[in-house]
């Protein structure tokens, strides 16, 4: 026993005796900490943002190229610009951290944040408000004035999560005593807002369900669309598609892209990349802000509609 003992003693005396004193090289502020130089010879990583389907793909380049320019500029790399054809494929991207930063719809917000943590980062501010409404559209010379007149009749989803594409017009038909698939004679989804107002404009489509400012965005983009459509209802006021990030996203890379997006409306810099996705500025925004969404996705009936 004394031979274990004896060692042990000497060993423990050793490790705690005192550290000859070294000089120091540098400090480190743990509050301030600053991002790791690319290693030399290696590329930079992008950030990459994904952009949910609220309008078509050519859209979204059109309008958020502008945005992401700037991000680029402002954080001096490279930006790259995902997109997928489902808001769900945009929340997988979120879930499970393969995107830095994500643009997404009120309904996919609500969904991401209940079922894995989805993340609020910023939300856009409209006409000074933080809210928006779903509108019930159907072309110009339709009689149609409300839900009720389009029974029977064509209607165009954008997306089978989307609150104000699918879930506030589904929830309409169910206060008629209906579901969607037994109260028109036939749906199909458009995976975009823009396009969907273009489905009701050529015919295609009796009435859809779209984003207001997608609306006014896409009219005023296209301003011949303005005489083939038109409003018959809107809808109560939401909390307004969200900017968002993973869980598993790094608390300096989350801090340096909130302070990014909020400092924007006083930035001239960030002016043109604002106003080219029809915003005035990034705000703080709270989850409570989409439990008016979280009540209309517990009414709302789901869907039985393949996308």
């Amino acid at each position: 026993m004394k031979r274990i003992i004896l060692p042990l003693a000497i060993l423990l005396l050793t490790a705690c005796s005192a550290i000859p004193q070294t000089e120091i090289a540098g400090s480190v502020n743990l509050n301030n900490l600053q991002p790791l130089p690319t290693p030399e010879g290696h590329e930079e990583v992008p950030l990459r943002v994904a952009v949910g389907a609220i309008i078509s793909p050519k859209g979204t380049i059109e309008s958020y190229s502008p945005l992401l320019d700037y991000l680029s500029k402002k954080l001096n790399r490279p930006v790259e610009l995902v997109q997928r054809r489902t808001y769900l494929e945009v929340n997988d991207l979120v879930e499970h951290g393969e995107v830095d930063i994500a643009f997404v719809c009120s309904g996919p917000y609500v969904e991401g944040h209940d079922s894995f943590g989805m993340e609020l980062l910023a939300a856009p501010q409209v006409n000074g408000k933080t809210t928006y409404n779903s509108l019930l559209i159907v072309p110009s010379d339709s009689k149609a004035q409300g839900m009720a007149d389009l029974r029977g009749r064509v209607f165009a989803f954008t997306d089978p999560i989307s609150l104000t594409g699918r879930l506030y017009p589904a929830y309409l038909v169910q206060l008629l005593g209906f579901t969607p698939e037994t109260f028109f004679s036939k749906t199909f989804f458009t995976y975009s807002h823009d396009e969907a107002i273009r489905a009701v404009a050529s015919g295609l489509a009796d009435g859809a369900a779209v984003d207001s400012m997608v609306y006014e965005y896409t009219l005023t983009s296209d301003p011949s669309l303005a005489e083939k459509v038109k409003v018959i209802q809107r809808s109560p006021d939401f909390g307004i598609p969200p900017v968002v990030v993973s869980p598993l996203i790094r608390p300096q890379v989350r801090a340096e892209l909130q302070a990014l997006l909020l400092n924007m409306g006083s930035d001239p810099e960030a002016k043109n990349a604002l106003s080219s996705i029809g915003i005035e500025r990034f705000v703080n925004i709270e989850d409570s802000a989409y439990d008016s969404v979280r009540s209309l996705v517990n009414a709302a009936p789901s869907s039985t509609m393949q996308p």
